[in-house]
């Protein structure tokens, strides 16, 4: 009796770049497309089609159109969506679990070649899930601490160079004191920062809502990039 020939189970690639300089640093479109195609290879998969996004950013999966089509086609097939990396995949760990949730959800598989996971088996669901807790645990010190050394800060009550976003300079004209309501914006920012909106996106955010910043009338990537720097460089 003629064994039946097992067919190839079907890929789907996923590919991002969010700025030029990405291509000079080896993580081109090019350059992830041949890696998915090299891995598919190894690993007996058949590659359908690769969707690509790109001079987007990775912090919301709903604002590109290319990872959209990935899932959709790997949920339709059953198959298994196979990205250069995490970071290719999703900026925000939360956004990253709920995605590869949502791929499992409708009976296909995720591989991440960079992080070598592949939900595929027991092994790669527990890796993923383990890197996505350590992910987590990191945000959250981080998270931490920027509190304290903001909370240091403002018992400190000392000016150092500019004036800082969240505080005003205080009739003495040396030490600082909690502008309150810079203070709730601020922490807006970095939780908008932490669930991977782009600065951009946050900058829109804000000059939608009639926020002003420190100084000028509009806030822009940079300044919010500024803002968010300031507060590490506090960490």
């Amino acid at each position: 009796m003629k064994t039946a020939k097992k067919t190839a189970k079907i890929a789907i690639g996923y590919v991002r770049v969010s700025t030029a300089r990405q291509a000079d640093e080896g993580v081109s479109l090019d350059a992830q497309r041949a890696k998915i195609a090299a891995y598919c290879d190894l690993h007996g998969l058949e590659l359908g089609i690769i969707h690509a996004d790109e001079g987007i950013s990775g912090g919301r999966a709903d604002n590109r159109p290319g990872l959209q089509r990935a899932l959709t086609d790997v949920c339709k097939r059953k198959g298994v969506l196979v990205t250069y990396s995490l970071s290719r995949f999703a900026r925000s760990t939360r956004d990253c679990i709920d995605l590869i949730e949502r791929i499992e959800q409708c009976g296909a598989d995720f591989a991440s070649i960079t992080e070598s996971i592949n939900t595929a088996s027991g092994i790669g669901r527990f890796f993923f899930r383990l890197m996505a807790s350590l992910g987590e645990l990191e945000r959250d010190q981080v998270s931490e601490r920027t509190s304290a050394a903001l909370g240091h800060l403002r018992r400190q009550s000392r000016r150092t160079g500019t004036i800082p976003y969240g505080f005003d300079l205080a009739d003495d004209g040396e030490k600082l004191v909690q502008n309150a309501a810079e203070y709730t914006v601020l922490a807006r920012i970095q939780a908008m920062d932490e669930a991977g909106d782009s600065l951009n996106a946050i900058a829109r955010t804000l000059n939608a809502e009639n926020i002003p910043p420190k100084s000028g009338v509009r806030w822009y990537a940079s300044s919010v990039r500024s803002v968010l720097a300031r507060v590490e460089a506090l960490a």
